[in-house]
């Protein structure tokens, strides 16, 4: 069976291609605002498989014990509408990679043209305490090709 996608890097940039179905839209054939955080949590989600990480490894222990990385705050700005069919990508940009978090600006990108932006801080977590941990060094180590500067 064929694997989906993960993306490409692009200058530091991971570049995720989707096309908007139905499923998306509403009776008017317009994305529903909250599938572009769907459609960027992909994005992040691809970017760790391209990056070698993936999310069911962490939640099982790789580190020695269950982490998730789950979204500690998400702004987000809508400049345009995609309607149904539209072949969109979002842009991924790792702008800070701390001790236990890290924070992503992201892009909804239309024929080059940004239809939504976002900047998204996320937590390392243990998932037995719920508690902040340290973003693993492997991790770390594999994220530092998506950022230029590492806090």
């Amino acid at each position: 069976m064929a694997e989906p996608g993960s993306g490409v890097v692009r200058g530091g940039v991971h570049v995720f291609p989707l096309r908007v179905y139905v499923e998306d839209t509403d009776a008017a054939g317009v994305v529903y605002y909250m599938n572009y955080l769907r459609y960027t949590e992909r994005a992040r989600t691809e970017m760790m498989r391209l990056a070698g990480h993936r999310h069911s490894s962490l939640m099982a222990g790789e580190a020695g014990f269950p982490l998730a990385l789950a979204v500690r705050r998400c702004e987000s700005d809508y400049l345009s509408p995609a309607r149904l069919d539209d072949a969109l990508e979002v842009h991924s940009r790792l702008v800070a990679l701390g001790g236990a978090s890290m924070e992503f600006d992201q892009a909804v990108v239309r024929d080059e043209e940004p239809i939504m932006r976002c900047r998204v801080r996320i937590a390392c977590i243990r998932l037995d305490t719920g508690r902040p941990a340290r973003i693993p060094r492997e991790v770390r180590e594999t994220l530092k090709i998506f950022v230029s500067e590492v806090q």
